[in-house]
């Protein structure tokens, strides 16, 4: 099939999801007022560091850069070794009724709750055992998620080395534009327009200048590791920034460099107008699990993602101006990040010539994932007359740019759910931001010392707990409509789907794991194996608990008559 008959119908659903589908949640689901207050604007809760009114632009780039890191493209890629039918389909009909709605209510809902987290609110709408169960999971999520990211970075970083200058150099840039904007009280259009065409600029240098660390540290050593402790040492530092010194303006600079990026992307894509190299469906590769259920957590990020209520409800809830905006930011930002799942998909099935043979075995495709999408994605931008290494460059720098987004937002989130958890345990000493930002981000190192064999469980880990934490919150989400008597089904149903699926994937990957311990075929090591376990416990649990507060509201309900 052309691509372009694929991408344009495709993206022809997505308009009308947010035309009709989401303007029909926010009406009769929500019921969305724009004189509501938002927390911003509550003068006992605005402290301008995490409570801060923003544009809402602005704050779209935020919310989408933050929720758009690696995850959707990683995902996408690996997934197309069971064919590109099922990865589209997944991801576009997932993301219209599934994830954005997901994303949405969960803007929504913290934003009418003080900008309390999806896990601060699990104490108050279901229980507070709820609570503590929740933001444990969380805690595991983010464990993982960082120590995924940091890979996926240093993996780019090692075999692209033209993209280390042009990203710390955005970092640099970021924090002058956030300080000038702040104190200065200057606008921000044009100093991050001008900071996007510098890092353009930069690439040049990059491409002159490639900084690789295997000089450094010697043949036998691995830069990919090096890179990733690296990383999640920045990201602790940056996690204790102000949002308004590095979050918010390097947001915003993603943000048109997502919107640029893309434009290129599909113009190439246009010009080249490629058939797909890959099959539309491929049941039985080597190695792989079952396409079902595995790719519903294998594709996550640009489906449905827990990770988003995390950000909606941590950081993005309390810089909201009006709740009208929650629709553009958290519904649309959503749909924004299945664009970039798709362009992921199209740049692996259409973009590499050579598919069969990056594909041929499932461990692989894995690894390999993210740099298959420069490579495939680099191939647009070809089109374009750019040469190879400016081309592979650019589309590198702006998955590193976006990874390293959701690393930053990922460490703060987990600074904000080990103080949350001080407070509900009475363990005062977690409540201390240092304290706490050490324990965020610390336990992430052994995950990634363990070496790029343990990515792929640790992605798989990634996706279902990512799944799990959806589907709480659509639990969550569920109890609280239920309470106010609104309509369900838009709620029940992705919840009920997801729950079920996510279970069911997380006991196939144990299962698979503990048999292939100690064989030639082992991938996961016992630490990803007992992750996962104490994971499925707490799921088991966390459900066993939504249904007996789901009896005791039909009871109460069934009283009152």
């Amino acid at each position: 099939m052309p691509v372009i008959i694929a991408i344009t119908v495709l993206l022809l659903f997505y308009f009308l999801g947010y035309r009709g589908y989401s303007r029909r949640i926010s009406e009769k689901v929500f019921g969305l007022s724009e004189h509501e207050l938002t927390p911003a604007h509550n003068p006992k809760l605005r402290d301008d560091y995490d409570y801060i009114p923003t544009d809402r632009h602005i704050l779209w780039g935020h919310h989408y850069t933050s929720i758009a890191g690696a995850a959707p493209i990683i995902g996408p890629t690996v997934a197309v070794i069971w064919g590109w039918g099922p990865a589209l389909f997944w991801i576009v009909f997932g993301t219209i009724f599934i994830g954005a709605v997901h994303d949405f209510g969960a803007l929504v809902l913290s934003a009418r709750k003080d900008g309390q987290t999806i896990g601060g609110l699990t104490s108050t709408i279901i229980n507070p055992r709820v609570h503590i169960l929740f933001q444990i999971v969380v805690y595991f999520l983010v464990w993982v998620v960082l120590a995924v990211f940091a890979f996926a970075i240093g993996i780019l970083f090692d075999r692209y080395p033209a993209s280390v200058i042009p990203v710390n150099f955005e970092i640099i840039v970021a924090i002058l534009i956030g300080f000038i904007f702040r104190k200065k009280k200057g606008g921000i259009f044009i100093p991050s327009i001008l900071a996007l065409l510098s890092l353009y600029a930069m690439v040049a240098v990059g491409v002159m200048f490639p900084i690789s660390l295997t000089p450094l540290i010697g043949e036998g050593g691995n830069p990919v590791i090096v890179w990733a402790v690296f990383l999640l040492i920045y990201a602790a530092i940056a996690s204790l920034m102000p949002v308004w010194l590095l979050l918010q303006p390097r947001d915003y600079i993603n943000s048109h460099q997502l919107i640029v990026g893309l434009i290129a992307l599909f113009l190439g894509l246009f010009i080249l107008n490629p058939e797909m190299n890959a099959p539309v469906l491929n049941l039985h590769p080597e190695g792989a699990p079952p396409l079902f259920p595995i790719i519903f957590v294998t594709i996550a990020c640009g489906a449905i993602s827990g990770f988003h209520g995390l950000v909606a409800s941590a950081t993005t809830s309390k810089q909201l101006n009006k709740m009208g905006d929650a629709r553009f930011i958290g519904y649309g930002g959503m749909l924004g990040e299945g664009v970039l799942a798709l362009i992921a998909t199209l740049a692996v099935a259409a973009g590499l010539p050579n598919w069969g043979s990056e594909y041929e075995v499932w461990n692989a495709s894995g690894i390999n994932a993210i740099s298959n999408f420069v490579a495939g994605a680099g191939h647009f931008l070809e089109a374009l007359l750019l040469p190879r290494p400016w081309a592979q460059a650019l589309v590198a720098i702006l998955a590193i740019s976006f990874a390293a987004t959701s690393m930053d937002t990922g460490a703060r989130i987990q600074r904000l759910v080990v103080s949350e958890l001080g407070n509900a345990l009475k363990i005062p000493i977690l409540k201390n931001r240092y304290i706490a930002t050490l324990i965020a981000v610390g336990p992430a190192i052994p995950l990634v010392m363990a070496g790029p064999k343990v990515w792929l469980p640790l992605w798989l880990l990634f996706g279902t707990t990512n799944q799990l934490i959806g589907g709480m919150t659509l639990l969550v989400l569920f109890v609280y409509l239920y309470r106010n008597k609104k309509p369900l089904l838009h709620i029940a149903i992705p919840m009920v789907f997801l729950v079920t699926i996510t279970t069911g994937a997380m006991i196939y990957n144990i299962l698979t794991w503990i048999s292939e311990v100690n064989t030639a075929n082992a991938s996961a090591n016992w630490m990803t194996i007992l992750i996962g376990t104490a994971i499925l416990i707490l799921e088991i649990w966390m459900i066993v608990e939504a249904l007996l507060i789901l009896k005791k509201l039909r009871r109460e309900r069934l009283a009152q008559g």
